[in-house]
């Protein structure tokens, strides 16, 4: 199960009745952090969550809105006794803006691993988890980000059972490596039935709506894209400050052939975002305007 909570849908500035957008991902305990504005560490404890749990922070780029909340984030984190390492993901400039920031957070009881993006796609993997970043359309270096849970194959019982392989590797064959036995060399392969399907939820605001972005998002459970304008007419000011209209990012989701599409990043003045559900829900059916600490469980398919 992959565990999504919507830190706010606010973009710009935080609103009385709007946090700024901010995403937390959880899956067998690790925490990973999608943006970081000012109250991020509140509003992770109105969902109920762990600050301590936090593994992994991914920043799409160096505006305020997405990275002032940073330096409250880490302390509050250090003030859970963490003492493993935080790992930071984001464009280039990563090192000098986190830097900055972090003067005001001195004494961190962990060690801070920088991460700086210098391709317009690069992959991490930690153990079950891989990350894709990519690169999107703002006034500043800006990407997205893919997380994908991988499974394994089906271990085939009967398969193993028909190669006389003692169950004592039976493990180790199905974590993915080879063993001995009697001079013979087993292999995963041998004893591997049919894919299965992981989960993936892609991330991707302040950006214009490029192609690329569908690509990445492909066969996403979730997308969560752009919402900073609901009306068509505000194209003119989408095209100047390189941000979208629902339409827009629904036809993306429509084009990645994502489940579902979750708009956030609202433009303060965006106050009734609900009224322009209908100019994206005409193009994708399964999109949605999620509250503020709106939360889902994905669950893998089982057949």
């Amino acid at each position: 199960m992959l565990d999504i909570y919507l830190m706010g849908t606010g973009g710009t500035m935080p609103l009385p009745e709007r946090a700024l957008t901010a995403l937390l991902v959880k899956y067998k305990g690790k925490g990973i952090l999608i943006d970081c504005g000012e109250g991020t560490q509140t509003m992770i404890r109105k969902h109920g969550q762990s600050l301590y749990s936090i593994d992994i922070i991914l920043l799409t780029h160096f505006h305020a809105d997405h990275v002032s909340g940073l330096p409250g984030l880490l302390l509050s984190v250090a003030k859970a006794e963490r003492k493993k390492p935080v790992v930071i993901i984001g464009p280039k400039g990563l090192k000098t803006v986190v830097s900055s920031l972090c003067i005001i957070a001195p004494g961190l009881p962990f060690e801070v691993i920088l991460c700086e993006l210098t391709e317009r796609e690069q992959s991490f993997s930690f153990e079950d988890i891989r990350i894709t970043a990519f690169a999107a359309e703002h006034s500043v270096p800006c990407c997205g980000y893919s997380i994908n849970i991988d499974r394994k194959p089906r271990f085939d019982v009967h398969a193993a059972n028909a190669l006389g392989i003692d169950k004592k590797f039976w493990k180790t064959l199905q974590n993915g490596e080879s063993v001995i036995s009697n001079g013979i060399e087993y292999t995963p392969q041998m004893v591997s039935g049919k894919e299965r399907k992981g989960l993936k939820v892609t991330y991707c605001t302040d950006t214009r709506p490029i192609d690329s972005i569908a690509f990445y998002a492909k066969d996403s459970d979730l997308f969560i894209g752009e919402g900073m304008y609901g009306d068509n007419d505000k194209m003119q000011k989408a095209l100047e400050n390189k941000h979208s209209l629902f339409a827009e990012t629904a036809l993306l989701a429509k084009k990645a052939n994502a489940k579902k599409l979750w708009l956030t990043h609202f433009s303060p003045s965006l106050r009734e975002p609900e009224a322009y559900l209908s100019k994206a829900a005409d193009i994708f059916p399964e999109t949605i305007i999620p509250g503020e600490l709106e939360s889902i469980t994905l669950k893998f398919e089982e057949k």
